[in-house]
């Protein structure tokens, strides 16, 4: 999977980091330490800069959220209370004042999940949705996205550079990190799983 995208770095540079980072944000499994551990590395034997890797996959990543938000847009609060309504999902005991809730948090902590989650694999291309759902500021949104992102581009970018051709020990670091992230979040969910659960229970009691 990454032979392919090493080649496109190799001859199209800041285009190609630019539409491979927007299509990591779109379709997750596309690893984004690859291609900034190793534009990072490019930087030691062409013409292209640090600063113009970091720049086009900041770019890039403000592009593919934005498309995400979008799609997280038309998913409005009335639509989505349409839909917990079918029987199928009444079925898991979730109403409409869940959704109403949801959004009401997000609107409240979003901020730092916007922020935060673009440090977090996976979640730093899905958190586009919810924020896109919440209706959140576009330009707050653009702004989060935008220095979260600056910020882990820039490490990643800089990683590969310091490492050079060992780059992809960057890779297996970040790999280590995504393993540690989602063991987190798996634990982090059963938790809020159980608790909305158990809340449930005590609701109907």
């Amino acid at each position: 999977m990454t032979e392919w995208m090493i080649n496109l770095i190799n001859q199209f540079g800041f285009w190609a980091i630019l539409f491979l980072i927007a299509l990591e944000n779109i379709f997750p499994p596309i690893p984004s330490e690859v291609i900034l551990s190793f534009g990072g590395f490019l930087t030691l034997h062409t013409k292209i800069a640090l600063w113009e890797i970091v720049l086009a996959s900041t770019i890039g990543s403000v592009l593919g959220a934005l498309i995400l938000y979008y799609v997280g847009s038309l998913f409005t609060e009335a639509r989505l209370k349409k839909l917990v309504n079918n029987k199928f999902i009444k079925i898991l005991g979730f109403k409409e004042d869940d959704v109403s809730k949801t959004i009401a948090w997000f609107n409240k902590h979003g901020k730092g999940a916007i922020f935060y989650g673009r440090f977090v694999p996976i979640i730093r291309s899905l958190i586009s949705i919810p924020a896109g759902i919440a209706q959140v500021k576009l330009s707050l949104f653009v702004s989060l996205t935008f220095l979260g992102s600056l910020i882990w581009n820039t490490v990643l970018a800089s990683l590969g550079f310091y490492f050079g051709s060992k780059w992809d020990i960057v890779v297996k670091i970040i790999d280590d990190y995504a393993i540690l992230c989602a063991g987190l979040l798996v634990i982090a969910f059963g938790i809020a799983c159980i608790y909305w659960y158990k809340k449930r229970i005590k609701a109907r009691n």
